[in-house]
Parts: C-alpha cells; structure tokens; sequence
C-alpha cells in the first residue's frame, strides 16, 4: 500500500469515514522520499527504538519500523485507529498511543515503553505547536539521544541559527541550552496535501548528554533572563532587563560590564556562554 499516493489516502478516508481536521494541523506528505530521509537521517537503527508524534496514516510510522527495534507512536486524533491498524498490519513492533503528547506523563511514557534502551524521536510536527513539543521533550530530561523533526522553513531558520546572529531569538537559546541544531534538508510545500501556505526543514537536534552550562543551577530564572532579554530583541539589553527581572539600571550595568557585555549590546549579539555569565552575575 503506498501511503504517499492521494488516491490511496482518500479511499481509506472513505472506507473508514474519516474526517479530515484542520484544528489538528493535519497534513499528509505525498513525498516518497521525505519519511525514508528522515528515519535514516533522524539515527534509527535497529539499536535504537524510536518515539514519533503525529502518524498521518503512518508513513514515517512504517519507516521508522522498518529500521528501529521499535516504534511508538503517540497520536492526538483516534478517529485515525481504523486506518493504521489497516496501514500497519504488517508491524509487530509498533504500539500507537492515542493521546496529547503535551498532557502525558512522558517519563511514564518511556519507563513503560522504552526502558533502558537508546531512543530517537522523529515527527512531522504541526506548526502550531513545534515549540512546545521541542521544549517539552528537551526540558523533561528524558532519555532521548535526538529529537529530527519537520519543522516550517522559518521555525528552522530561527532554531538553528547561529546565537550571536540577528536570526537567533529566545527558542534558539533555549534549543541551544539542552541541544546542537542544525537542518538536514528542506522540503517543499506541494510534498504535502492540502499543501501548506510555507515550506519546511527537517531539523535534527542531538541532545546533549552532559550538561552544556554547569554554573546554570536554576534553569528557569536562567530562561527568565533570556525571555526579558529577547521580549524586545531589537532594543538594547539595559532597558528591557532592568524592567522584566526588576534590577536597579545601575546594578545592572556593573553586572554586564563585569561579564564583558556592551552597555548597548542587544539579545541577539550575545552567544550562550554570555547569557550563562549574566545569569551567574545575577543570581549566582
């Protein structure tokens, strides 16, 4: 069954009575040769077992069972369980969880699923919530080596930008913090039906296994400082810090003087090693 050809989607919409929903950023790839790239690239082997989120009717699911010693793949919309039963019935080393991957337990997730063994996530992300699911699966300290996502072009083009660069913004420091980023390949809008107003990127970030800033031993007022900081990323850093963190102007000033930042530095001039200062300066 060719789960890329539209024909082969709709009439599985139709024997299942499916309705297609727009709310859930549902958009399937008619790409052969996306899900493959990605399996591949996103590190699966069968030495690993891999998380996927979001199945569509299970192309990447099938990719990645191909190549993992297991797949499990946590889906939102169980008006899809008819479908992948069919598109899946060749697997017996996938198990789908219907759920809202932002409402489960994830450490349950995978003291259940995966205990004890290498995990890869690999998704095709809706764009609405591509932030928060990255943020969420980096920030739980789960046992991931990678997270290899499609991702909107710009989203990827923010994440994996250079800190330091006017590019860079608060989620690229924060992917920065747990990860190393960088983009595989783009994929372009007709690769999906209906195809999307944008292009995308697959990006994959390899989680670090090891913390990458030690002295950052409170992460949310670390990330507090990198919030007020890029709240108005194109002012300079005195003014939008002094107001959000509620630090004096002038305490402020002899702080980033002592960490070496300009007075008239703006967020995005800084790289990480200066946020990890401030944040020492400031609270440590």
């Amino acid at each position: 069954m060719e789960l890329t050809d539209i024909t082969t989607i709709k009439t599985l919409f139709t024997k299942h009575g499916f309705s297609f929903t727009k709310s859930l950023g549902q958009n399937f790839l008619i790409n052969p040769a996306v899900c493959p790239k990605i399996a591949e690239q996103g590190g699966c082997t069968k030495e690993t077992c891999a998380l996927e989120i979001g199945t569509g009717v299970g192309v990447l699911t099938k990719e990645l069972a191909l190549r993992a010693k297991k797949a499990v793949a946590v889906e939102i919309d169980k008006g899809l369980e008819p479908i992948l039963k069919e598109t899946l019935a060749d697997f017996d080393n996938i198990e789908i969880v219907f759920a809202d991957i932002m409402e489960l337990d994830l450490h349950r997730l995978f003291n259940e699923h995966f205990s004890g063994e290498e995990v890869v996530v690999c998704a095709n992300l809706p764009y609405y919530i591509t932030s928060p699911v990255i943020m969420r699966l980096l920030e739980e300290n789960l046992p991931i080596s990678s997270l290899t996502v499609m991702v909107q072009r710009e989203a990827a083009d923010r994440i994996c930008a250079p800190m330091g660069t006017r590019e860079c913004g608060a989620i690229t420091a924060a992917v920065n913090y747990y990860s190393t980023p960088k983009r595989l390949f783009n994929v372009s809008r007709g690769s999906f039906k209906p195809a999307p107003n944008v292009d995308s990127s697959v990006i994959k970030l390899d989680v670090s296994k090891e913390k990458k800033y030690p002295q950052v031993t409170d992460e949310k007022l670390f990330f507090r400082i990198i919030r007020a900081a890029f709240a108005q990323r194109r002012k300079q850093l005195l003014n939008p810090l002094s107001a959000e963190l509620g630090i004096p102007k002038a305490d402020l000033s002899e702080k980033l003087t002592k960490c070496g930042i300009k007075l008239t530095a703006r967020p995005e001039e800084l790289k990480m090693e200066d946020f990890a200062a401030l944040y020492t300066a400031i609270y440590g």
